[in-house]
């Protein structure tokens, strides 16, 4: 798994414990709606540290328990 697939995964798993969509996500968070379903898209490749830091404090979570997880402990390397 890459990076921002592994980014993309946690804030759906996210959404979906707090029952909200992505909408949801974006007024609590203060960034549009595009600003959230462009980091959801899956052709999309890059995500800003900022941008997960806004989600992180509109969901009310720290960067550190949003990047505590298994699928961030266990991703590949990505030099290669």
């Amino acid at each position: 798994m890459a990076v921002k697939d592994a980014v993309v995964k946690r804030f759906i798993d996210l959404c979906n414990e707090r029952k909200i969509k992505p909408n949801e996500l974006a007024t609590l968070s203060g960034v549009t709606p595009s600003t959230v379903y462009s980091m959801l898209d899956e052709s999309r490749r890059d995500v800003s540290i900022s941008v997960i830091k806004k989600l992180c404090d509109g969901l009310e979570i720290t960067l550190g328990e949003f990047f505590s997880t298994e699928d961030f402990d266990s991703l590949e390397q990505e030099i290669k």
